[in-house]
């Protein structure tokens, strides 16, 4: 394998008339310092680390190229650039940029086919929500204060209430048949068949009203 840095052919070369010793490399002077680099840096950039795996790939392609070959890798930027974009590591990293640009501008053109759909779609979300939904939030505000209104009928303070008032009528009712009796208007025998049904349904009711008060207790 060819001895690249340090080697006879590169001191030999140092011994070779000024103008060709004198060209300066446009690489950084860090990377000769730095043999596990495979690649130029430019200048205040960390050497990137390169995997003997990858140094040895890189080798196969150098081994057989001659002093002045390798000489122009290292002094003409173009040379090296067209040498990188020939290894087979960089050219699949290329063809998987360029397949995911190709990705990305598909999606932006399906993204841009929508567009129209989506607009119209955001219009009839505005509409429902101007129309449509004002509508049946209203409607649904009218059943939550029926259901209300329902809950507060049927509560036991309000059911307590209203069998109260039950019994107190049947009382009065009680009350008045009891006068028309002491007035003569009503003979004894239908006097006492209301009398007694009215008295039967205040005291089932005044039981009902007790065992409800003493439940809610």
């Amino acid at each position: 394998m060819f001895n690249f840095w340090g080697s006879k052919d590169q001191q030999q070369g140092q011994s070779r008339p000024p103008e060709a010793s004198s060209q300066s490399p446009w690489y950084s002077p860090s990377l000769v310092s730095s043999p596990s680099s495979s690649r130029p840096q430019t200048s205040g950039q960390t050497p990137a680390q390169v995997s003997p795996g990858e140094a040895a790939g890189i080798i196969v392609f150098l081994k057989d190229k001659s002093v002045d070959e390798l000489r122009k890798l290292l002094n003409d930027k173009d040379a090296y650039q067209q040498f990188l974009l020939s290894l087979d590591q960089v050219k699949i990293q290329n063809n998987i940029k360029d397949e995911l640009r190709r990705e990305t501008l598909q999606l932006a053109r399906e993204n841009l086919e929508k567009e129209p759909q989506i607009m119209e779609l955001r219009n009839q979300c505005r509409i429902i929500r101007t129309t449509e939904l004002a509508t049946a939030q209203k409607k649904l505000n009218e059943l939550e204060r029926q259901k209300e209104e329902i809950l507060k009928f049927y509560s036991p303070g309000s059911l307590l209430h209203k069998l109260q008032e039950a019994m107190n009528q049947v009382d009065e009712e009680s009350e008045a048949l009891q006068e028309k009796f002491l007035e003569k208007e009503i003979d004894t025998a239908a006097f006492v068949q209301k009398y007694k049904k009215l008295r039967t349904t205040y005291h089932r009711r005044a039981l009902i009203h007790l065992a409800a008060k003493t439940s809610n207790i």
